[in-house]
């Protein structure tokens, strides 16, 4: 046993565990090519050796494990390790990807990749690191010209017929961390990869970390993408837009909505900016301290629309110009939020959840595949999320179209059969299925400008039409718990919990069956979920985030009968009982 101050005695359990994770952590310094990261290493690895013991946590904390590359890729905190992400564990991927390319290459036909990065710190690092490990292992590589939104990436993949794409971003997590996602073309259309891509690309790095070094990485030479890649993009982006653009629409009369748009600190605004003016659009009101890229996030606790606060700015300025509607990107845009006026609300405005306008979105395309059938009755898919609102599914039926459900995430979602319309809780939507095999949330803000520009035109406004979606549909009420933990096995136990000794009830709602995803259900594969079902029309969904060390709860809620303000009330009231009930239960 040590002291707080002493080093591990020789021949000890914890002297060979400190000895062998310092001649990793050299090992790891050596081949670090990175001046920042390597001082980090460097001066870690001088308190380790006088025994701090907070120092050695650390040292055990970034070389006992490595970021693990699954189906979203790699993500993580910046720092020097394996457990971090950094040019070492970078390097590493891409040149792990690229043997995945090379060996499921065919014949005549050299593999290709398409590289995009964000704003992120590091972000362009790693992008131009990745594009010569690539090309040194012969593939052919076009790296996008600048900081652009993860949908371009996206788009890249089919509009080039790559083999597959790179996007450097870690979308809306905190401002220290950064990741990497990576898509297939061929056979998987742009998608973001799925089982068992993901093991196979996991092995060919692993390989790579135990057998070379990463100055023994050959680089090579590659492509940079001209203007015509963003230029089709844009183009792409306003066919969401029937007739090719807002002022060819027949009919609108009156002015589009005052906008306020916030970047929050990413890289949105100039691709946006270019969809706008192609589609008739005047120019947004912007929110100026977060309309540029920023990898320090100065005026954000979290870069996401979804957490307080993060729209306080773009509430102020909306209050100064007299804005209509808010429109949020996250740093790399491929979300957006939306924001009305609510004079109930403190700052004058409200957030509508992912839900809410996942279900207008849905019932737009459902009604705009009516229109296009005409007699003959619609064709197409509307898909959501398992965790995501019921209510898409009513609309589906009501239109004739088919519904799915998925597990989480676009990967799913974007592979779902003849789709026309797909959505995620967490501010993902995908509008435009023909060109971008992702969430979009430059294509999906401006599809949603164009609704608010029509009910304009009819003397309507956004919350009008909620009001008819509710009469029509339903009311849907949700909410989420997230419970952050230091500890992902708090997360584990949570989970034993819930299955060794599910609940009978959740704040006094009588529990009717739970769901067990872990071996699969129906046609969904295995996957770490609860589904409780409760009585009165409600349920809860819990899984961990595959993103960041939280355990998720999705509360959803349903009422059909009354009039619009007492199915809210109902439903609502039902959601908040849930919460309650079951932050006990979590606790």
């Amino acid at each position: 046993m040590t002291t707080d101050n002493q080093f591990p005695t020789p021949g000890s359990d914890s002297f060979t565990d400190v000895t062998g994770r310092l001649a990793r952590a050299e090992a790891w310094l050596a081949q670090d090519p990175d001046p920042e990261t390597r001082a980090e290493l460097s001066a870690l690895l001088e308190h380790v050796r006088t025994g701090d013991v907070a120092a050695s946590a650390d040292l055990t904390d970034r070389f006992d494990t490595r970021l693990a590359f699954g189906t979203a890729g790699l993500r993580g905190s910046l720092g020097a390790g394996p457990n971090r992400m950094n040019r070492v564990l970078v390097a590493q991927a891409a040149a792990g990807l690229a043997a995945y390319l090379v060996e499921h290459a065919t014949s005549s036909t050299a593999p290709s990749v398409v590289i995009g990065y964000d704003g992120r710190k590091n972000s362009d690092v790693f992008a131009h690191d990745s594009a010569e490990i690539m090309a040194g292992a012969g593939v052919n590589v076009t790296l996008l010209p600048r900081l652009l939104p993860t949908p371009v990436l996206a788009f890249s993949v089919r509009h080039l017929g790559t083999s597959a794409g790179v996007m450097v971003t870690a979308s809306h997590n905190p401002p220290l961390d950064n990741g990497y996602k990576v898509y297939l073309g061929g056979q998987d259309n742009g998608a973001q990869i799925i089982g068992p891509s993901d093991i196979q690309i996991a092995a060919h790095i692993a390989h790579i970390a135990e057998t070379i070094t990463v100055a023994q990485l050959p680089r090579g030479q590659y492509a940079t993408a001209d203007e015509s890649v963003i230029e089709a993009y844009v183009r792409a982006a306003v066919r969401v837009i029937p007739n090719g653009g807002i002022s060819s629409k027949p009919g609108l009369s009156v002015a589009p909505p005052t906008i306020v748009y916030t970047a929050m600190h990413g890289v949105g605004w100039e691709t946006l900016s270019a969809v706008w003016r192609t589609a008739g659009f005047e120019q947004p009101a912007v929110v100026p301290e977060q309309v540029e890229p920023d990898a320090a996030f100065p005026t954000v606790a979290f870069p996401n629309p979804e957490e307080a606060g993060a729209m306080d700015l773009a509430f102020a300025r909306a209050r100064e110009v007299g804005a209509d509607l808010i429109i949020a990107n996250d740093p790399d845009a491929d979300r957006f939020a939306v924001a009305i006026p609510d004079a109930t609300e403190p700052a004058g405005f409200r957030r509508l959840s992912g839900n809410d306008v996942g279900l207008m979105l849905g019932w737009r395309a459902a009604r705009a595949a009516a229109d296009a059938a005409g007699e003959s009755g619609a064709g197409g898919t509307l898909a959501c999320s398992i965790v995501s609102s019921p209510g898409l599914e009513r609309i589906a039926h009501q239109y004739g179209l088919e519904f799915r459900a998925t597990l989480t995430g676009f990967k799913w979602i974007s592979r779902t059969p003849g789709l026309i319309f797909g959505f995620e809780e967490a501010l993902g939507y995908l509008v435009n299925p023909d060109t971008v095999t992702d969430k979009d949330g430059i294509s999906a803000s401006l599809a949603f400008t164009a609704l608010a520009t029509e009910l304009g035109a009819a003397g309507k406004t956004v919350a009008d039409h909620l009001d008819e979606l509710t009469a029509r549909f339903g009311a849907f009420a949700s909410t989420q718990i997230s419970l952050r933990v230091s500890e992902l096995a708090r997360i584990d136990e949570i989970m034993t919990r819930l299955r060794d000794a599910p609940p009978d009830a959740v704040g006094g709602i009588r529990v009717q069956q739970i769901d067990d995803f872990s071996q699969g259900f129906g046609a969904l594969p295995p996957t770490n979920m609860l589904r409780i079902v409760l009585e009165s029309n409600a349920r809860i969904m819990v899984r961990p985030s595959g993103t960041e060390p939280k355990l998720k709860a999705y509360i959803d809620a349903s009422e059909e009968t009354g009039t619009v303000a007492q199915r809210r009330s109902a439903a609502n009231a039902l959601v908040a009982t849930l919460a309650a009930g079951l932050s006990t239960l979590l606790e």
